[in-house]
């Protein structure tokens, strides 16, 4: 007999009420999870107002990631000491959650202001600008690399990156040596890396020397490199520039926004020293 003093709903008012379908509440009944407060001997069912709160708190562990099966556990063993353990714990859960949205707004932002900057340059154009000293976070060495250990080391630098928290949403690009580049072996890349505006303490970092830079862009398949290389070396040179210790390529436009790789660009920065 329903206690008149006490507001009581039915399946559906109370399902209304917690925002869920009535089946929702039938499943936490029969997994012994949160059973109405009354069941009638014709079957009928009543919530108090009372369990709201004992919803909204499965709720609110769900929402964490909790399974049912760990809020069961908790449910089985429930006081007031265990729900501050069980709340402290789910408070850190989602500070870190919080971090790594931070870090993932992050690099929406880098890759937002990278394509929109793409978008105003001149893909035809070699320049010759100045360079501020850039944190790069680098690879292992990968010069002389066979095409399988190529592929290899790229899939472990990226693992590094994602268990590191060191994806910044730069490019990943390739650095290669004076020495490959004269040889016209551009796609020898002695390193992998990607900036680091903001480095964090406790990671190798390599500084990228400030000084002047020619840039160019490639258009097209990797393997017609050759060509851009050509005219960037035309212009250093009638500029009276020679080539300094590094060249660095990440792509502007890959896969993520262009279907064929013959509309693929690539970005060439050449440290460059001004001849004598």
């Amino acid at each position: 007999m329903l206690n008149k003093n006490v507001k009581f709903f039915t399946t559906g008012e109370f399902a209304k009420i917690c925002k869920v379908n009535k089946q929702t509440l039938i499943y936490y009944d029969q997994i012994g999870l949160l059973s109405p407060a009354i069941k009638d001997g014709k079957g009928y069912r009543y919530y108090s107002l009372a369990q709201y709160d004992f919803f909204s708190v499965i709720e609110l562990l769900k929402a964490v990631g909790m399974s049912l099966k760990d809020i069961q556990q908790y449910m089985a063993e429930k006081s007031p000491e265990n729900f501050l353990e069980l709340m402290q714990q789910q408070k850190e859960i989602v500070a870190q959650k919080r971090r790594e949205l931070e870090i993932i707004e992050g690099i929406i932002d880098v890759k937002m202001k990278t394509t929109e900057e793409a978008l105003h340059l001149h893909f035809d154009d070699i320049t010759i600008e100045y360079f501020p000293e850039a944190t790069l976070y680098l690879s292992k060495n990968i010069e002389n690399s066979t095409e399988e250990q190529f592929v290899k080391a790229v899939a472990d630098f990226i693992e590094e990156l994602d268990r590191s928290q060191l994806d910044t949403g730069y490019p990943i690009g390739g650095i290669t040596t004076r020495e490959q580049v004269l040889a016209g072996n551009y796609d020898n890349y002695s390193y992998l890396y990607i900036e680091q505006p903001h480095p964090r303490e406790g990671h190798p970092y390599f500084k990228a020397i400030e000084g002047q830079v020619i840039i160019g862009y490639h258009i097209g398949p990797s393997k017609m490199l050759g060509e851009t290389y050509s005219r960037l070396f035309k212009v250093m040179h009638e500029q009276g520039y020679q080539l300094g210790q590094y060249v660095y390529e990440e792509y502007i436009y890959d896969a993520v926004m262009k279907d064929r790789e013959e509309e693929y660009v690539t970005k060439i920065m050449m440290e460059v020293e001004k001849i004598q």
